[in-house]
């Protein structure tokens, strides 16, 4: 589980690490001092933690309550009104003094900042999506130096920059009412994460403060600024790559560039320096390439290679990369019929079924989001059999940490630019803010192969809709034919000129789709769209029922998504049991879609029997959640090749709520993580049911075809088995295909269908590669054994992990474990446990309890004892 500590000097070692170069001459620390803030208006200084905010820093002192405690957050909306000042002192060894030039790089601010030196006004920083380096040597003392930064409230200037531009943007999740500011949205003129504003999903706290490290950086005679591998050509032969170079020079002369994997040297080039900043380019080849693949594909393979610059013998630049050799690109091929476009990732010439989520920030306060912390969100998102991942625009550009883990995990990420949900000003100063914060982020990313395609913003086409009056989100009518000409013309300059030309320019070759989702030029992605990707939200927004995530299937799925409440273990941690009521003011606002609870409820009467006790009603939110998207991977999986990629609508939360998301924000997996670990199997079998038949289908996301046996079961609850049937199956990586069908009555003269199950194995030599259920009739019309009669065994593991055997006499459906002494993680959970045949489960406690656990301190919940 997540522990919400701060680990400044960890953070500051992978951020460096992540960010600047590792060299021989030129020195780079991370800038170590006391720090300390008030508000401007005020004389008192309090101690500080950098990286940080200043939310977190008045938590630490003590004059703030947790902002994610109960109604806390709406206590604290004065915070982003006011003018924040940090400031520090701090020595420089004399080395780094001697050193011809120094610069100070500002990894993160956010977001207004004059920045001062020993007095000296040194950066006016504007945008939180970008580093910022200044030139500090003539302004640095040998005795002590004082750094302070003046951070202006985002929401001051925001509304100066509102009454400039002379009316509103639309800004749909802006929640400005909450903010104490009516209905002047101004997330949309400032260049930081539009979630600190609110979400559908997360609450309004807008911060300010030093947010990534800040590194001192001191030199001789040249340094290099940037390295970039240009993959030109690859095959099974060989890869060549262009090595481009950014140095900067203090003089002219000789200097010497080298490449190397590892303690081989690729290639090497006698460079003559010219003074100022000059780039190079030196051609390197690989023999025999290994290449990165996605986890399911095969080995997601990186080569470590060195860039060393050298004068007369002495190095005086290194840097150090770890990539990835993979051919990506995004097929759009017409249909034989013309009926539509395909839309899928091919990568290293195979198509690539996407299976993963939509991920947004971890935290409001991301100074708190510690290396652990992305280890085990990213390692869940591996372990669930997930090979896609989408960094959605409303948050930020996420740190390297993240990318380097997808890289090693075999994760690609779709990754929007930072805009989502708002039409956005076009002025020159906002142009080139953002112009700056795209380059420096293409230039960051670059190297990863993990990237597999840029997009531009986050449901902005659609929600405008240009190009059809009477669609999009009623905003174009809100505005007279001149003030929407202007709207829309700023749009196409960002996201249909500016963006994709510096995609191009900065990793040529790269993919870039304008918006998301997107059908194509001129035309808007509906929920019927043949080309392009699709958001489909039908189900939760439109009330649609769940058999419509099989009636609406677009070539690529970008997002769809069910909500449910995080379980009862997390919930205690953010209310009083006064408020274990759905319908609560704390529960109410611990959920952002204003319709959420009631319609978790609505749609729960329709498949369960909603429970009365509070616990159990969050419990089968979950199951009703889990059930759902389940049913929609399964219809987009058994359409391939029509579709060919399915992100649910979200892996993570940003703070405790009830939310679309898998795992919540104290990183406690929900039902629906469990279901989608299963339902992204590399190979599976799934049922499909309609009027007529039911199918039962083969899924593979293999290279090559393989023969299979299908087993199917027909068992009452009881375990007796009614009956059973032996199919060949094959697995095809093109096409989901149909094993075996049955008409829709076949079953029902063999027994009482609210009393029995079909099972579906499928094998290959006698290995068990998956199985499914398929229940005839809704949950709430299940006739479920009251008392299953279930029997558990622990035992000890010399690592400390416990394992579990679980054993019934009846069914026992949805089954629930948990140590109420003990926090962890199950290897399963939420599991039907059929009669007769053992389950065994692994617990990992998240600290070693003080004796060892027993089976009186589990807690085991089924969905019958939920309808006594």
């Amino acid at each position: 589980m997540k522990k919400n500590v701060f680990a400044a000097v960890l953070s500051s070692l992978i951020s460096t690490a992540a960010f600047a170069q590792i060299s021989d001459s030129m020195i780079i620390e991370s800038l170590q001092g006391a720090w300390e803030f008030k508000a401007s208006s005020q004389e008192n200084w309090m101690p500080a933690t950098v990286p940080g905010c200043v939310h977190t820093d008045l938590l630490d002192n003590g004059v703030i309550e947790d902002p994610f405690y109960r109604l806390n957050e709406h206590k604290l909306q004065w915070i982003d009104k006011n003018n924040w000042m940090y400031r520090c002192r701090f020595r420089l060894d004399s080395s780094l003094l001697a050193r011809d030039r120094a610069s100070l790089e500002f990894l993160g601010l956010d977001t207004y900042a004059d920045v001062y030196l020993n007095d000296e006004l040194i950066l006016l920083a504007d945008n939180f999506h970008r580093s910022w380096e200044v030139d500090i040597k003539p302004y640095l003392k040998a005795e002590d130096n004082e750094l302070s930064i003046l951070f202006h409230s985002p929401i001051q200037l925001g509304l100066e920059k509102l009454e400039a531009h002379g009316y509103g943007l639309p800004a749909s999740n802006d929640q400005s009412e909450n903010g104490g500011v009516g209905n002047k949205q101004v997330s949309v003129f400032v260049r930081k994460p539009g979630y600190h504003f609110g979400w559908d999903w997360g609450p309004r706290l807008v911060t300010s403060g030093i947010w990534r490290p800040i590194l001192v950086k001191a030199w001789n005679e040249a340094r290099l600024t940037d390295v970039y591998f240009q993959q030109k050509t690859l095959d099974t032969v060989q890869a060549q790559l262009d090595t481009r170079v950014a140095i900067e020079s203090e003089q002219a002369g000789p200097a010497t560039l080298s490449v190397f994997w590892n303690d081989s040297l690729l290639a090497q080039q006698e460079l003559d320096l010219q003074p100022g900043n000059q780039e190079a380019s030196l051609p390197i080849t690989i023999k025999h390439p290994r290449l990165w693949w996605t986890q399911e594909l095969g080995e997601p393979y990186r080569y470590h290679l060195t860039v060393v610059l050298e004068k007369d013998g002495r190095s005086l630049g290194r840097q150090e990369k770890k990539i990835g050799l993979r051919n990506i690109r995004i097929v759009q091929d017409p249909d034989a019929d013309g009926q539509g476009r395909s839309f899928y990732v091919e990568l290293n010439g195979k198509p690539v079924f996407a299976k993963g989520a939509n991920y947004i920030p971890n935290d409001v306060f991301l100074n708190r989001v510690t290396p652990e912390w992305y280890r085990n969100i990213l390692q869940s998102a591996a372990d669930a059999n997930m090979n896609m991942l989408r960094v959605w625009g409303g948050g930020f550009y996420e740190d390297d940490l993240f990318y380097e883990l997808c890289d090693e995990l075999g994760i690609m990420v779709w990754q929007d630019f930072m805009f989502a949900c708002s039409m956005y000003p076009g002025d020159s100063t906002f142009v080139e803010s953002v112009r700056q914060e795209a380059i420096y982020n293409i230039k960051r990313l670059r190297n990863h192969p993990c990237i597999a395609l840029w997009c531009g913003n986050n449901e902005i086409d659609v929600a405008w809709s240009q190009y059809e009056e009477k669609l999009g989100w009623g905003w174009k009518q809100l505005y007279s034919k001149e003030q929407r000409a202007a709207i829309w013309a700023d749009y196409e300059l960002i996201f249909h000129q500016l963006l994709p030309e510096l995609v191009e320019a900065y990793q040529p070759g790269a993919f870039y789709w304008p918006s998301s989702p997107y059908a194509e030029n001129g035309a808007h992605a509906s929920y019927s769209s043949t080309s392009g990707d699709i958001h489909y939200w039908g189900v939760w927004h439109g009330e649609h029922p769940f058999q419509d995530f099989r009636k609406y299937i677009g070539r690529f799925m970008s997002e769809y998504g069910f909500q449910s409440f995080p379980e009862f273990r997390s919930v205690q941690q953010y209310t009083l049991p006064e408020d274990y009521d759905i319908e609560s003011e704390v529960m109410a606002s611990h959920q952002r879609s204003g319709i959420g609870n009631l319609r978790i409820r609505s749609y729960m009467k329709g498949h369960y029997k909603a429970p009365r006790q509070f616990d159990q009603f969050l419990y089968v939110g979950q199951l009703l959640q889990a059930e759902s998207i389940k049913m929609a991977i399964e219809a987009h999986r058994t359409a391939k090749p029509y579709c060919m990629g399915t992100l649910y609508w979200q892996l993570n939360d940003c703070w405790p709520v009830a939310s679309w998301a898998g795992i919540d924000y104290y990183l406690r997996w929900k039902a629906l993580h469990y279901f989608v670990r299963d339902a992204f199997k590399r190979e599976s079998v799934v049922f499909l049911d309609d009027k007529d038949s039911l199918k039962v289908y083969t899924c593979s996301d293999r290279i090559t075809p393989a023969r299979t046996q299908l087993r199917m079961e027909l068992l009452d609850f009881e375990g007796e088995l009614l009956w059973y049937q032996n199919f060949d199956a094959r697995l095809s990586p093109d096409s989901a295909l149909v094993a075996a069908s049955f008409p829709l009555d076949y079953f029902d003269n063999i027994g009482d269908k609210s009393k029995m199950v079909l099972r579906a194995r499928l094998y290959e030599d006698k290995q068990l590669l998956h199985e499914n259920l398929f229940y005839f009739e809704a949950p709430k019309n299940l006739e479920l054994p009251q008392n299953p009669e279930i029997t558990t065994t622990i035992g000890l593991t010399a690592k400390g992990d416990y394992v579990l055997t679980l054993n019934s006499k009846a069914l026992a459906k949805n089954v629930f474990l948990e140590f109420d002494a003990v926090d962890g993680h199950f290897s399963d959970n939420y599991f039907d446990l059929l009669p007769g045949e053992a389950k065994v489960v692994h617990f990992s406690p998240q600290d070693t309890p003080k004796q060892a656990l027993g089976i009186e301190e589990l807690r085991i919940l089924h969905l019958a004892e939920t309808a006594l």
